[in-house]
């Protein structure tokens, strides 16, 4: 098979070329200011546009439409996309199964240059992807730019890691042969992500798949399928060979359903809800008549994360970190803080403060770069005001508590403290996905990690304290895949904080760590016995294998 023809970067990279996180827009320098300004201005003369549906190359039409709209202004709509439904789902996965075999073997490097290029290309562009992701999901400047940035960095972490895995070596060369230890796609891979990282979780978990040599099928959230399609068209411009990433914006089950069930998935990549997660995984366990594998699920299904705030700690510093966790992007983050679980010695002085400090919080359109923004859509804007009604039986408001009317009618939602709350009470245990927080007292250390080890999720956790032997039983005792101590529970780095949690919050993928492309290949070994050698002993195999 013909490998693919892909353009080169505009700057080289190996697997020993050194990693680096994208820098931070610092948008306190008036030309940073200028240039968001210019492309918010820009993106909302596109908004609007109809964007096609894309399987082996083909640009389609569909009946149904999926309209994408502003969740700051409902009434504006970003993006008019296609509805695949259930009857698509083949025509999406012959054209990811026709394009594999070449794909498949083109070499490593080639692949990683789309990659690589792509990074070029977004980073070339960084201030008009971070105003699509405002408009689109409502995200102020630095949410988007975070975003934006961690995308760049899934590519170039992601491409070097699968140079670094194409030289990989058995850990001996048995004597008398030639001994291989080889990384090999899997095959056609579903990827489905979720609105709230629209960006860096969409590209990351399809970069992972295809810089491996695997096809995909990429169905992106109905709340934020413009990205996806202007991610499409960056792989484009970067070389990507039709049907090797095939896009499929869906609405409901159907499309997803069909692909998941599919005997030739081979692997399906998904960020979202637990309910969600645990369907996609009980779907695939099922094997369907022709299916010749085991599918593999990487599946990323959110969280209830906790800080402990230790009676010994930086008070201020735990203030901060809190109120960042929890309302940045509005809690709408899977690793978000949504109980402070606070020491009875400083448990009134660390309400006033977290009450003040609440209170400053400016809740706006995010194209003003407020800090709160609205919620994603109506349905999440009912879901979290629900919930705060429940909350409101269940402690004792300091902040918020109600909407925000705009006369936009836009999704707002003020800002939520809910003070002594029980640890087993709803709003403790259940995930809200908004901003709402719950203070939960606790009677010394050892209650503390009880609670915050007291629900079904594992994702992400931190700690308060200038206690060493107790940030040091926190790293022992905490059970959360992503542990922070005296820093806040979100903003994780692609190479510095895999990202992956235990319990019901997933298969602890590691998304931006070493061992994340494994989830996406196959090792196999191949032993070749070399002239000359005499033959090995049957009788001295150590494995019985």
């Amino acid at each position: 098979m013909a490998t693919a023809d892909i353009a080169p970067p505009s700057t080289a990279r190996t697997a020993q070329t050194p990693f680096a996180n994208e820098p931070f827009v610092d948008f306190s320098l008036a030309e940073n200011n200028r240039a968001i300004e210019a492309a918010l201005a820009k993106v909302e003369s596109e908004l609007g546009r109809e964007y096609d549906m894309i399987v082996g190359g083909r640009r389609l039409k569909t009946a149904g439409k999926i309209r994408s709209v502003n969740p700051a202004r409902p009434t504006q709509v970003v993006g008019i996309h296609q509805r695949a439904e259930a009857e698509h789902a083949e025509g999406a996965m012959q054209a990811a199964l026709a394009a594999f075999p070449a794909w498949s073997r083109t070499p490593v490097a080639q692949r990683a240059a789309l990659l690589f290029r792509a990074a070029d290309l977004i980073r070339e562009r960084k201030f008009e992807f971070c105003a699509w992701l405002t408009f689109e999901v409502g995200k102020n400047w630095g949410e988007a730019d975070a975003d934006v940035g961690e995308t760049i960095d899934f590519l170039e972490f992601y491409g070097r890691e699968a140079l670094r895995l194409d030289q990989a070596k058995t850990p001996i060369q048995f004597p008398g042969e030639r001994n291989q230890l080889r990384y090999i796609p899997l095959g056609v891979g579903a990827v489905i992500p979720p609105w709230n990282f629209p960006f860096a979780i969409m590209a990351g978990m399809t970069a992972a798949s295809i810089v491996c040599g695997n096809t995909v099928v990429l169905k992106p959230s109905v709340d934020a399928p413009t990205v996806a399609a202007l991610y499409m068209g960056v792989l484009e411009e970067a070389g990507l060979p039709s049907g090797v990433v095939n896009l499929c914006p869906g609405e409901g089950p159907d499309f997803g359903s069909a692909i998941v069930e599919h005997p030739q998935t081979r692997f399906i990549a998904f960020t979202g809800s637990k309910a969600v997660g645990l369907e996609i995984h009980e779907r695939a366990a099922r094997t369907q008549p022709g299916q010749i594998f085991i599918k593999r699920t990487i599946l990323e299904m959110g969280g209830k994360d906790s800080i402990i705030v230790d009676a010994d700690c930086d008070l201020d510093a735990a203030v901060e970190g809190v109120v960042a966790s929890a309302f940045g992007f509005n809690g709408q983050k899977c690793s978000a803080c949504s109980r402070a679980i606070v020491d009875a010695s400083i448990y009134d002085v660390f309400c006033d403060r977290l009450q003040a400090r609440v209170k400053a919080i400016q809740t706006g359109d995010p194209v003003k770069n407020v800090y709160t923004g609205p919620v994603i859509s109506e349905k999440a804007y009912k879901k979290v005001l629900n919930y705060i009604e429940i909350g409101k039986t269940e402690g004792r408001v300091l902040n918020g508590g109600h909407a925000v009317e705009t006369s936009e009618g836009g999704y707002y939602i003020a800002p939520t403290v809910i003070a002594d709350v029980a640890p087993t009470a709803r709003i403790a245990l259940e995930e809200i996905f908004g901003p709402v927080l719950a203070v939960i007292k606790s009677q010394g250390f050892d209650q503390a990690l009880s609670i915050a080890n007291n629900t079904e999720y594992g994702l992400t956790g931190s700690i308060y304290s200038n206690s060493r032997e107790r940030l040091d039983r926190a790293s022992e005792e905490f059970h959360v895949g992503n542990l922070y101590l005296n820093r806040k529970s979100t903003g994780a780095m692609v190479g510095a904080h895999p990202f992956g949690g235990f319990n019901m919050s997933g298969t602890d993928s590691k998304a931006g760590g070493p061992d994340y492309l494994l989830l996406f290949t196959q090792a196999k070994s191949v032993g070749e016995r070399l002239g000359g050698a005499p033959a090995p002993d049957p009788q001295a195999d150590h494995m019985g294998m």
